[in-house]
């Protein structure tokens, strides 16, 4: 008689500027299927610009969404990203072993912004060129403080980091499980949060580079609620598309339209940064997630200012659910909301 092995379980947990979210997704041969689902706005204000503002409140609702969602979830793959992060690429010769951690390491501290101890560094080999005898590598280095601060956030709410990932490396996971790694089209994943874009880049079927953008919807909220006068609830709601009967349709997407064209701006510095170093002309598709993806009128407001195409990222795509997960939301309306919280459970599984 055989053994059935027991399948493997892993839990993502997204802390943004606005809102938690939290995804347990179990392994199984050909995929993966959700096994539990949860989404906890935070109190306005608790996180802003990379910074915990209340404390106490966020681990609390931390807490609260483990308790309402599993409270058996222990262990946790986590995400940060912004200033106290730096990614690079490089290629260099290729070796093996002990020999080439050594000289990573080296040519890593030679391009640390930062004082190398005060940086936890880590990196990935991302392809061998045989021929050429080069190997690229991808460098990521995190501040030790911010790192820090983030670590004691979660462990202090009874939970226990298992890995430490970026967003930016979460969206591309979560990608690359829904979505065929097209090498004739150039692609970018852009991932419009509360206060940060991660920005993806993808050329020739292979992760180029990625670029972090210090603007979100943050400034799409300011602006409609002093336009039309509401409350945090109220824009929330008008953010999400709940308020389409009770504000005027075409000042709330000329209202849009305007308080976008900042972050429109550093997106289109993040493309031609990503044009001039990898020798392209146009950027094919672009596929959206965040919050971002979910305000009405924004995706075709894109896709009409930088004239590329835009899809919605559906994280759920190719991933097997119950329905009944979702009597609280709508898969369609949280989907984009997911990418960074189902690619940190892929990353652990």
């Amino acid at each position: 008689m055989g053994i059935l092995k027991r399948s493997k379980l892993a839990v993502g947990l997204d802390i943004g500027a606005n809102s938690i979210k939290l995804l347990k997704l179990q392994q199984k041969p050909g995929g993966y299927v959700l096994k539990a689902m949860g989404i906890k706005e935070l109190p306005f204000g608790a996180i802003s610009s990379e910074e915990i503002k209340d404390r106490d409140a966020v681990i609390f609702d931390i807490q609260n969404l483990v308790d309402q969602t599993d409270p058996k979830i222990k262990d946790v793959t986590i995400s940060i990203s912004g200033h106290g992060v730096i990614t690079d690429k490089f290629t260099m010769d290729k070796k093996t072993g002990a020999e080439a951690e050594q000289a990573i390491l080296f040519e890593a501290e030679q391009r640390s912004p930062f004082d190398v101890e005060d940086v936890t560094m880590d990196y990935h080999i991302i392809r061998y060129d045989e021929e050429a005898g080069k190997m690229e590598i991808l460098l990521v280095a995190a501040r030790n403080e911010f790192l820090k601060n983030f670590l004691d956030l979660i462990m202090d709410a009874g939970l226990r980091p298992a890995v430490v990932d970026t967003d930016a490396f979460a969206i591309l996971n979560a990608y690359e499980i829904n979505y065929e790694m097209d090498p004739t089209k150039v692609t970018a994943l852009i991932n419009i949060g509360f206060d940060i874009t991660n920005i993806v880049f993808l050329k020739d079927g292979f992760y180029h580079s990625t670029r972090d953008v210090s603007n979100g919807i943050r400034l799409i909220f300011d602006a409609i609620s002093r336009e039309f006068r509401l409350n945090q609830e109220l824009t929330s709601k008008a953010l999400k598309g709940e308020m389409d009967n009770s504000i005027d349709q075409d000042m709330f997407k000329a209202t849009v339209s305007s308080s976008f064209e900042e972050l429109t701006a550093g997106i289109e510095v993040a493309m031609s940064y990503f044009k001039s170093s990898s020798g392209v002309d146009d950027i094919d598709w672009i596929v959206l997630s965040g919050g971002g993806a979910l305000v009405p009128y924004l995706p075709e407001l894109m896709q009409n200012k930088l004239g590329i195409p835009v899809e919605i990222f559906n994280p759920l795509r190719n991933i097997e659910y119950d329905p009944d997960l979702f009597t609280d939301h709508q898969p369609e309306k949280v989907a984009p909301l997911l990418a960074v919280p189902l690619g940190l459970a892929a990353r652990r599984l």
